[in-house]
């Protein structure tokens, strides 16, 4: 029993040191979703399906820039299949964003309220995140050439979710990067390990499926998307079974300025300001 008491006090201060690192990493991600707002880029997202065999039976690919209109982020469509769109569609997708730009500009107080409950709602969720799992370290490993705490992430038993939407945590495992200097998340990694129902239960995910989660360091003051990866087999309308690959890739950040204007000539190219 002696021999083992060195080794019970270092797995007690790695348990302590765990939850203390996911309670920074929490704190400062709420920071951090400030910063991204000061941010546009590219979002690349390739959806991949297979048929029985094991083969793709159809591949779509979609680029998004991630604009910043009144303070919000701003999706606008300008690539289909790595192609720019068609004048006609790209014209389409400009008068979308001048609607849209028109439309928060006009929002309500109340409105507004609204949107900043939403924020305050996903706060929550987050929160949740860091209650319903146990945290443990489990090594160290460099991330984009900085060191970080690799902690394994597995549901409490009999956990009860507070909110409906935090019910996935507990059909959820896998693994966190965190790294030591900031303590924001650089990478993750999860699978479920139970079915994950969505939208009245019209749409359900397999267990077994498979996410991974990236992000980078961006002018040394903000960490940004990188990479996000799923692999699931799923059911749709509870009739079609789908196996599906997506891979969202992200580049070309630039940093916006409150009182310029971006003009996007092509996605080949970063946004020019007036």
């Amino acid at each position: 029993m002696r021999a083992l008491l060195p080794l019970l006090i270092v797995s007690a201060a790695f348990a302590q040191d765990a939850n203390e690192i996911i309670r920074r990493s929490t704190a400062r991600d709420f920071t951090n979703f400030e910063n991204r707002k000061d941010y546009t880029y590219l979002e690349r997202t390739e959806v991949r399906q297979y048929n029985s065999k094991g083969n793709v039976s159809k591949a779509e690919v979609e680029t998004r820039e991630i604009l910043i209109l009144e303070g919000r982020p701003y999706e606008k469509f300008v690539a289909r299949n790595d192609k720019p769109l068609s004048t006609k569609d790209a014209a389409k997708e400009d008068r979308k964003l001048d609607n849209e730009l028109e439309k928060r500009r006009r929002e309500s107080a109340s409105e507004k309220a609204r949107l900043e409950k939403e924020r305050k709602e996903e706060q929550k969720f987050l929160r949740e995140f860091t209650e319903a799992f146990d945290f443990r370290i489990v090594g160290e490993e460099p991330v984009s050439g900085k060191p970080a705490w690799v902690l394994s992430v597995d549901p409490k038993p009999n956990y009860r979710p507070k909110q409906s939407e935090a019910k996935v945590f507990t059909k959820l495992h896998g693994k966190i990067w965190i790294d030591k200097g900031e303590y924001h998340w650089v990478k993750a990694e999860g699978e479920a390990t139970d079915t994950l129902s969505f939208g009245l239960f019209l749409f359900r995910v397999a267990p077994g499926a498979r996410l991974s989660f990236e992000q980078t360091r961006v002018n040394e003051e903000v960490w940004l998307p990188s990479h996000i990866s799923v692999r699931a087999e799923a059911r749709l309308a509870l009739l079609k079974k789908m196996r599906a690959e997506i891979d969202i890739t992200y580049r070309d950040y630039r940093k916006f300025q409150a009182d310029s204007k971006l003009v996007v000539d092509s996605i080949d190219q970063p946004a020019k300001k007036d």
